[in-house]
């Protein structure tokens, strides 16, 4: 929860989206934006990030990059 938060921040911050590991043989059909076993760089200005938990413990938080 509070990691991913954090790297969620960092992301806004640095413009670097961490990689998606292991995938190796992705779906030609399907095409998500992400970075297959590499980082990428990307302008971010929002972010959420989404924690659940064993007994239904869930949270979500979104974070939004600071225009000031």
């Amino acid at each position: 929860g509070g990691l991913e938060f954090a790297i969620s921040v960092l992301v806004l911050k640095h413009g670097e989206i961490p990689p998606t590991i292991n995938q190796d043989d992705p779906d030609p059909e399907c095409d998500p934006d992400c970075a297959p076993n590499r980082k990428a760089r990307r302008q971010v200005d929002v972010a959420l990030s989404n924690s659940f938990g064993f007994g239904g413990h869930n949270a979500s938080l979104a974070v939004r990059r600071y225009q000031g």
